[in-house]
C-alpha cells in the first residue's frame, strides 16, 4: 500500500493542485470570475483605447509606453492574485490528540461509574497568555484539538485555524493571515492604481476625439463608447477596490485585523498590538514572511497510540484481594443466574404444592396456575421484597453447584409467595 502525503490526507477543505505544490480555499472556482473582472477590462482598454494612442505623444513615441504600461501593470496584479490565493495564508497544523498536559481532574464534581465515585475530567476551554506585558486570553479549538495563539482564528469556510487572522476572502478563493496578507494588500492596492490608469487614458481618449472633430462630448462619446464603458466600470469597481484599500490602509495603520475590527469595536478592549504607525506598516511590508508550518508534500507519519490518561478516583478501600472492576461482572452475571433458578425452583415448588394438597383442596384450575406461574416468569428481576423470611410456608432453595465453581461471590435467597397465591393455593384446608 502506497504511503499517502499530507495533501491527499488533509482534514481541512482545502483544494491541492500539482501534487501539494499550490493550495487554495473551497471556493477557488470564484478566483476565475476574479480573473476576468481584471483581464478583460484591461484588454478592452488596449484593443480600443491604447491602440489609438500611440501616436498622439511625437516625442520618442511615447505613445506605445501607454499600451506597454497597461499590460505590465496587469501582469503585476495577477501575480499578486496568485501569490494571495495559492499559497498557505498560515495554517496551524492540527493535533491527533488534545494537549496532555492541560487535563486536569476535579473531585469536587465525580460522577457515579459502576457504584465507584469517579472524578469528572476537566478541560479548560480558555486560557491566559502575556503578550507585551499584558493579558490575553485564548481559546481552544475543538476541530484542531489545540489553543489558537494570539490574534489566531478557525475559519469555518476552510475548516482550519489560521495565524493573524483577517477574514476568509471569497474574490481570491482563500483566507487572509499572516503569510499571505501583504500579497493581499498589494492585490488590492495595485487593483485601485489599474482602475485609475485605465479610468483616466480613457477620458484622456475622449478628450482627443473631441479635439480632432471639433466636437462635443456626445459625439466623441458616440465615436468611442468602447471609453464609456470602461470609464463607467472602474468608476463602479473604484467604489470597492479603493474603498477596501483604504479600510485596510487604517488596519494596518493602528495594527488591527479585519476579524479584530468587527468582533472587538463595539468593546473599547485595548489594542496590544498597537507599536505606532510606523512601526505598524514596518512590521507589515519590512518584514521577513514566515515559513510555512506545513509541508503538504510529506509522507504522513503513522500515529503512534498513546495511552489513555490517568484517572484518579475517590472510591472506599476495597477488601482485600478484590478487584472492584471483576466483581461487578462478576455480580451481573451471578444475577442472571439467580433468576432463572429462582424461577425454575419457584415453579417445581407450586407444583408440588398442588400435589400434595390435591385431595384436601378445591381443585385448581389451569389458568389459575398459569396466571401465577405468568406473573413470575415475567419478573425481570430478583424483588428485594422477597429475601424476608414467610409466616407460612416458603420455598427455601439453593444455588446450584455448577453456578458455584464459575462466580466468585456466594449468595442464597429466601422466596416467599405473596398473599393473594397462599389463598388460591390453600384457601380450603380449614
Amino acid at each position: 500500500m502506497a504511503e499517502k502525503r499530507v495533501y491527499q490526507a488533509w482534514k481541512g477543505s482545502n483544494k491541492f493542485l500539482f501534487g501539494g505544490r499550490l493550495i487554495f480555499g473551497p471556493d477557488a472556482r470564484s478566483l476565475l470570475v476574479t480573473l476576468l473582472l481584471v483581464i478583460v477590462p484591461v484588454v478592452i482598454f488596449c484593443v480600443f483605447v491604447a491602440r489609438h494612442l500611440r501616436h498622439e505623444f511625437s516625442s520618442y513615441n511615447a505613445g506605445y509606453a501607454i499600451l506597454v504600461v497597461a499590460v505590465v501593470f496587469n501582469i503585476h496584479v495577477l501575480i499578486l492574485l496568485f501569490l494571495t490565493s495559492s499559497r498557505d495564508p498560515g495554517i496551524i497544523p492540527r493535533n491527533l490528540h488534545p494537549p496532555e498536559e492541560e487535563f486536569r481532574y476535579d473531585s469536587s464534581v465525580s460522577i457515579d461509574i459502576g457504584g465507584r465515585q469517579t472524578p469528572s475530567l476537566q478541560f479548560p476551554r480558555t486560557k491566559e497568555v502575556m503578550v507585551n506585558g499584558l493579558p490575553v486570553r485564548v481559546k481552544y479549538c475543538d476541530t484542531c484539538m489545540l489553543y489558537r495563539p494570539p490574534r489566531c482564528s478557525h475559519c469555518s469556510i476552510c475548516n482550519n485555524c489560521v495565524e493573524r487572522f483577517d477574514h476568509h476572502c471569497p474574490w481570491v478563493g482563500q483566507c487572509i493571515g499572516l503569510r499571505n496578507y501583504r500579497y493581499f494588500f498589494l492585490f488590492v492596492s495595485s487593483a485601485t492604481i489599474l482602475c485609475i490608469y485605465v479610468f483616466s487614458f480613457s477620458a484622456f481618449y475622449i478628450k482627443v476625439l473631441m479635439d480632432h472633430y471639433n466636437g462635443t462630448v456626445w459625439k466623441a462619446m458616440k465615436e468611442s463608447p468602447a471609453s464609456v464603458v470602461l470609464m463607467a466600470y472602474c468608476f463602479i469597481s473604484l467604489w470597492f477596490v479603493g474603498g477596501l484599500t483604504g479600510f485596510h490602509l487604517y488596519l494596518i495603520g493602528t495594527n488591527q485585523t479585519t476579524y479584530e475590527n468587527f468582533r472587538y469595536r463595539a468593546d473599547n478592549r485595548v489594542n496590544v498590538y498597537n507599536r505606532g504607525c510606523l512601526n505598524n506598516f514596518l512590521e507589515v511590508f519590512c518584514t521577513k514572511v514566515k515559513p510555512s508550518k506545513n509541508n503538504f508534500r510529506s509522507f504522513v507519519q503513522e500515529e503512534v497510540p498513546r495511552p489513555p490518561p490517568p484517572v484518579i478516583s475517590r472510591e472506599p478501600e476495597l477488601d482485600a484481594g478484590g478487584d472492584p472492576r471483576s466483581k461487578v461482572e462478576d455480580d451481573l452475571d451471578i444475577g442472571e443466574d439467580l433468576l432463572k433458578i429462582s424461577q425454575r425452583r419457584n415453579i417445581e415448588e407450586i407444583d408440588e404444592d398442588i400435589r400434595s394438597r390435591g385431595s384436601n383442596g378445591p381443585p385448581h384450575t389451569t389458568s389459575e396456575v398459569d396466571s401465577v406461574l405468568g406473573s413470575d416468569r415475567r419478573a425481570p428481576t430478583i424483588r428485594s421484597e422477597a429475601r424476608h423470611s414467610s409466616e407460612g410456608r416458603s420455598g427455601s432453595w439453593e444455588i446450584a453447584p455448577e453456578v458455584l465453581v464459575n462466580s466468585s461471590v456466594t449468595e442464597s435467597r429466601s422466596y416467599a409467595p405473596s398473599k393473594e397465591v397462599r389463598q388460591k393455593l390453600g384457601g380450603s384446608s380449614f
